[in-house]
């Protein structure tokens, strides 16, 4: 995989969201396999299509990229805040390449995916609409927080100017994979159990453990009055599909990737 851009492509650009585009994308369609199928090369879409900028053309996986220089931030901005959130809750929806370039070496810094599973309503910030003088009137953006999704949800493909293994790629997805088999509402659960299990700082922890997240998810589901119930259950299927081991009497361990 070759890390550095093509600047060649950029020599009739002036604008630099252009130039960034321009190269990022190249980049991609040149160097990047399907993080799904492992098929070899990524199409792009001729036209800006609304819904993504790349697909497979084995599995037909749809991806959109998201490009910023140096690094990626927790919070990245988007488009149309309705239209986010219609994509989330259809089989629309992309998965998500997240690249960050180095401007003065013109090259790959990180480049990750993030399953389309992992992508729930709770993670989209709504903006505030534009005033009434703008071109787009009341027009209301959005933002993704990627801060709230788990470390799980960020499957490296180049990390810090290192290639990940495409075998390693390829089996972070497919461990990610039982999410996009539950509904929006039971994924928005695990997803935050899974959150609550990443910040217990020992591999091996207790049920009580995971309790003293009960008023933060309390806050994140008012509409559930049994919370410790919803914990107990999360658990459950993080240990069905393998992700934490039950080690008997309320204790739990932590799977390595």
């Amino acid at each position: 995989m070759e890390l550095l851009f093509n600047t060649e492509l950029a020599k009739e650009y002036k604008s630099k969201a252009q130039i960034a585009r321009v190269l990022s994308e190249n980049w991609v369609k040149s160097n990047s396999f399907c993080p799904y199928c492992g098929h070899d090369f990524l199409n792009q879409y001729e036209n800006n299509k609304p819904v993504a900028d790349f697909f497979c053309p084995a599995c037909g996986r749809i991806f959109e990229l998201k490009s910023q220089r140096e690094k990626i931030s927790g919070i990245i901005n988007d488009g149309a805040y309705r239209t986010m959130i219609e994509r989330i809750l259809s089989n629309e929806n992309p998965d998500f390449f997240f690249l960050s370039y180095s401007k003065e070496h013109h090259s790959v810094n990180n480049y990750f995916v993030v399953p389309k599973h992992f992508f729930v309503p709770e993670i989209i910030i709504k903006r505030k609409p534009l005033s009434e003088n703008a071109r787009r009137a009341n027009w209301i953006g959005c933002n993704i927080n990627l801060n709230a999704i788990p470390a799980e949800g960020r499957i490296y493909i180049v990390k810090d100017q290192t290639e990940i293994p495409k075998e390693q790629v390829l089996h972070q997805f497919s461990k990610t994979a039982f999410l996009g088999e539950s509904s929006i509402e039971s994924r928005g659960w695990i997803l935050d159990v899974m959150r609550c299990v990443n910040r217990i700082s020992v591999s091996e922890f207790s049920l009580n453990d995971v309790y003293r997240f009960e008023d933060e998810l309390q806050l994140l589901h008012a509409d559930n009055h049994n919370i410790r119930a919803k914990i107990r259950q999360q658990l459950q299927k993080l240990r069905d599909v393998e992700y934490i081991d039950f080690l008997g009497n309320g204790r739990y361990k932590k799977r390595s990737v």
